[in-house]
């Protein structure tokens, strides 16, 4: 009984958070993000555990790291967007 609530309940729930991390360390200065509470911003600087991000009417927003859903860029327009970004 351990070793299937291991393989269906512990070991997702860890690939998921190693993937979240390993995004949130992929996050780069200029990407654009939203957060879990639905805010859309760009990265103007990356702290410790915190992002401060520029909004669309350029005021600034500081927010926890474990805040950011997902990076927009990749997402809406696949990875030649990011690609011609770090060109």
């Amino acid at each position: 009984i351990m070793a299937v609530f291991y393989v269906f309940m512990i070991l997702p729930q860890m690939r998921k958070q190693k993937k979240q991390r390993s995004f949130l360390d992929s996050v780069n200065k200029g990407d654009k993000i939203v957060t879990t509470g639905g805010v859309h911003g760009k990265i103007a600087a990356i702290n410790d555990t915190t992002f401060s991000i520029e909004l669309e009417d350029g005021q600034r927003m500081k927010i926890e790291k474990a805040a950011v859903s997902f990076e927009m860029t990749r997402t809406a327009y696949g990875d030649k967007a990011a690609e011609k970004k770090a060109e």
